[in-house]
């Protein structure tokens, strides 16, 4: 990888290249989930430094590795990237399809069986909970109570166009998501 070609553009690799870099010891794994994510499965010897507190100047830079980010899909480690650039580091890349891609190819990850539950789920349940409650509120005390369905519905709709979930980031803040041991402050 050229110095002007990882300053001028994200740089991507993928699931085989960062296992090779891996199992050389040649780079730095960043993990931009959220504590609870990182909790419950994540890349060993990865260090977690969550999208929604992401500081550059958090990040350990060793001059002589690559410093590789990653999140469940992509989406989140190329923001975080991005403003590692921003920040002027040379040496960074994310991983192409995140955790997901890693896991497919059958690599190595650490899995806590206490670790809270998925962000997802508690999404699906507390959206799923909130139109229920507002469906039935809606049929049984003021048809009023339907616009909390449709306002949920409007969410997840936004949630899935834009790749950005509200719910899940506010989820994310909750002390039972908050596991600190291996974020770094």
């Amino acid at each position: 990888m050229s110095e002007k070609k990882i300053q001028n553009q994200l740089e991507t690799i993928n699931a085989h290249i960062l296992k090779q870099l891996w199992n050389e010891q040649a780079v730095t794994l960043v993990d931009v989930r959220e504590p609870a994510e990182h909790a419950a499965e994540k890349i060993p010897g990865s260090m977690l430094i969550p999208l929604s507190s992401f500081d550059p100047a958090k990040v350990a830079h060793d001059p002589s590795k690559l410093t590789v980010l990653y999140c469940r899909s992509g989406n989140r480690s190329a923001q975080a990237a991005q403003k590692l650039l921003t920040a002027g580091v040379n040496k960074v890349a994310h991983l192409e399809g995140g955790l997901s891609a890693w896991v497919q190819m059958g690599y190595p990850t650490q899995i806590d069986k206490k670790a809270p539950m998925s962000l997802m789920r508690q999404v699906q349940i507390a959206a799923g909970s909130l139109v229920v409650i507002g469906t039935a509120l809606g049929a049984l005390v003021s048809p009023w109570f339907l616009v909390l369905s449709g306002f949920v519905g409007s969410g997840l709709i936004f949630a899935g166009i834009t790749d950005t979930c509200a719910l899940g980031m506010l989820l994310a803040k909750m002390p039972w998501n908050q596991r600190v041991s291996d974020t770094v402050q």
